[in-house]
């Protein structure tokens, strides 16, 4: 079974990486550009030398570019999930095989997520089979608030995983983070203060390390984070836990927060509105899982956007069950909107929270999640409705290159397709 996966994964990259990007026009497709408009029929995208370079309606296809027909199709730009684990752990319950938190490390701030990338991971090709092209991964934290810093990966078959390493720093207030900083929100608190002042600290030459709570290295990695050079995303729940997270903006200005799962976000949505704050959250969050979460509704995403947030879909987790559902989330916040008194989103913002704006977020802002001129070639071409959940992929397109969609799942389907029950289980062909 190992040399099977072995040669497959093996095989996949080979594609990749004798591949280039493709010049070529999708027609005749309900064309979705990401940016929160509605979708445009009979429209076209046109990708050169890995770009979007038109789409929409009454494009021109150039003279002698390859043409794919897209009647019947949708088209989207790829999927962008922000704060995933993909392509850090393979087994979950295998220490070895998973590195998606540092339990027994010595460093905390410090950890880069981009080190332990694999890019032949199970989990990433089964994403990529779902339309995901681009995501930023994290890891969990263990022993400290500070989870380490984040990456942007891009998902496609080869080895160059990393588009950006140390893109944010991640913590985790609320229940969580008291439960690490020893049992209470005071000493998170108290804990992350007193980071982020030693961190300043010793950047402005005013202490030595060596005098410090955090290590020199953690230190050195949270000046990025004072001097608003590298994103601070932070876990937070309860409504009173934001607002004490916004207010972090009156003692370092130069912050770039970002907001992370806010399952009460709704209840202070006007002052994360006027803050510029953005916000990756739970899509359907409506069953309280503790004490922070009693607020919690599944129109927590419409109350936030309807309040002006600007609101990402993110967190989905969990390796093969996770990033590639995004768009049935969406989907369901489109529903919402039809349902009496709850709050959900046209069918434009869903696609956006799933695209464009979690793109804006992560910092790469018109260059992935939107088909627009400039743009990078990540198209997905769909066989229906990509929010509906009986729509899948059929073509994925990642700088302008076609991606395999093959991985286990698929390989084990096409296997016992034609299974005789009569026999035993197929065994593998060497």
């Amino acid at each position: 079974m190992m040399k099977r996966t072995l040669l497959a994964a093996s095989a996949a990259l080979a594609f990749a990486s004798s591949a280039a990007a493709q010049d070529m026009a999708v027609t005749n497709a309900t064309v979705a550009t990401g940016d929160g408009s509605a979708p445009i029929e009979n429209a076209t995208v046109v990708v050169r030398g890995g770009q979007v370079v038109a789409a929409g309606s009454g494009v021109t296809v150039p003279a002698g570019m390859q043409t794919i027909d897209g009647s019947g199709r949708w088209v989207t730009p790829g999927i962008f999930m922000p704060l995933t684990d993909l392509g850090l752990w393979d087994v979950g319950a295998v220490s070895n095989s998973n590195d998606s938190r540092a339990g027994d490390a010595r460093f905390n701030a410090a950890l880069d997520a981009s080190t332990a990338v694999n890019y032949a991971s199970q989990h990433i090709a089964v994403s990529r089979g779902g339309g995901v092209t681009r995501a930023t991964i994290a890891l969990s934290p263990s022993d400290s608030i500070f989870a380490g810093q984040g990456a942007a990966i891009d998902l496609g078959a080869d080895a160059n995983a990393v588009v950006a390493p140390k893109v944010f720093q991640m913590v985790v207030l609320g229940e969580a983070g008291a439960r690490i900083a020893g049992g209470t929100r005071v000493a998170a608190f108290a804990e992350f203060a007193n980071a982020l002042r030693e961190a300043r600290e010793v950047q402005s030459g005013r202490r030595v390390a060596e005098d410090s709570m955090l290590g020199r290295t953690d230190a050195e990695a949270l000046g990025a984070v004072i001097d608003g050079q590298q994103k601070l995303y932070v876990h937070v729940e309860r409504a009173s836990d934001i607002l004490s997270v916004l207010d972090l903006k009156k003692t370092y200005p130069r912050l770039d927060l970002v907001l992370v799962s806010v399952s009460e976000g709704w209840m202070v949505a006007r002052q994360i509105a006027a803050s510029g704050v953005p916000v990756i959250a739970d899509a359907i969050d409506n069953l309280p899982s503790s004490f922070e979460q009693l607020g919690a509704t599944q129109s927590n995403v419409g109350r936030m956007v309807d309040a002006g947030v600007k609101v990402a879909i993110g967190g989905l987790s969990g390796g093969i069950t996770g990033p590639r559902t995004a768009p049935q989330f969406a989907g369901n916040l489109v529903s919402l909107s039809k349902l009496p008194r709850a709050s959900g989103l046209t069918w434009g913002e869903a696609l956006a929270t799933i695209t464009s704006i979690p793109a804006e977020i992560s910092g790469f802002g018109g260059k992935y999640g939107v088909l627009k001129p400039g743009a990078a070639g990540d198209v997905v071409i769909w066989d229906g409705d990509p929010l509906e959940v009986s729509s899948a992929p059929v073509r994925v397109f990642i700088d302008g290159v076609e991606q395999p969609l093959d991985n286990h799942q698929t390989r084990l389907r096409e296997r016992y397709r034609d299974l005789d029950e009569s026999q035993l289980p197929k065994a593998y062909d060497w």
